[in-house]
């Protein structure tokens, strides 16, 4: 009887370890994360790791500007109202109506504004600090004003009103320069918010409506 009590335990003693044998299946279960889908991992990198993500392809505040012919949304003088300024044609020259460039060549810029919004909209007026400036090649910036530019009149890009909703009037802003300043440059222009909006200028008579401002700008 004692024989057969220990062979009968040696058996159940047998079973037991082998109940409890190692294996894939006994390991303890990794602990679940914690992180929300987004943050980041150890490593910082919100991705898991692996090369960084691209930067933005945003344009950044400063840079050279949009493109002659393109348009820009602006807020009206005062914030009130949105109008669409789309400068679209240059041209340079010496003498313009009947008058003489003081520095060397006048650069006259000729824009279409846009009212987009259910009010009218205008642009501010220099006096409190808007408008327009070209920004010569090497950073000098030139204003409205500058020698014999406010004698240069153009009659059909005369608009000084404030554009009704959805109609548009035609402008121009006109630049006395030397030689050197008008070889290339920005065109600023400072909205009802105070906002830059920056065009970059060709060097030479460029747009649509060259061979029609050169006609309205001779003596």
């Amino acid at each position: 009887m004692r024989g057969r009590a220990t062979a009968a335990t040696a058996i159940l003693l047998l079973a037991a370890l082998t109940a409890c044998g190692g294996g894939d299946d006994d390991k303890p279960a990794e602990k679940p994360s914690t992180s929300a889908p987004g943050e980041p991992t150890s490593s910082g990198d919100p991705t898991g790791g692996g090369e960084p993500s691209g930067g933005s392809t945003g344009a950044s505040e400063g840079g050279e500007g949009l493109a002659l012919g393109k348009s820009a949304q602006t807020a009206g003088d005062g914030g009130t109202g949105v109008l669409e300024i789309t400068p679209d044609t240059v041209v340079f020259a010496k003498d313009a109506s009947g008058e003489t460039a003081t520095n060397g060549v006048f650069a006259v810029v000729t824009m279409k504004d846009r009212a987009t919004a259910d009010v009218a909209a205008d642009e501010p007026a220099p006096i409190s600090g808007g408008g327009w400036t070209w920004m010569a090649p090497d950073g000098e910036m030139i204003g409205w004003d500058s020698g014999n530019s406010t004698n240069v009149t153009l009659d059909k890009y005369n608009g000084a009103d404030p554009v009704q909703p959805g109609a548009y009037q035609w402008r121009a802003q006109v630049f006395d320069l030397t030689p050197e300043q008008a070889k290339g440059g920005t065109l600023i222009y400072i909205d009802g918010e105070n906002k830059a909006h920056r065009w970059q200028m060709p060097s030479t008579d460029s747009g649509p409506n060259v061979a029609e401002v050169k006609k309205q700008l001779a003596p």
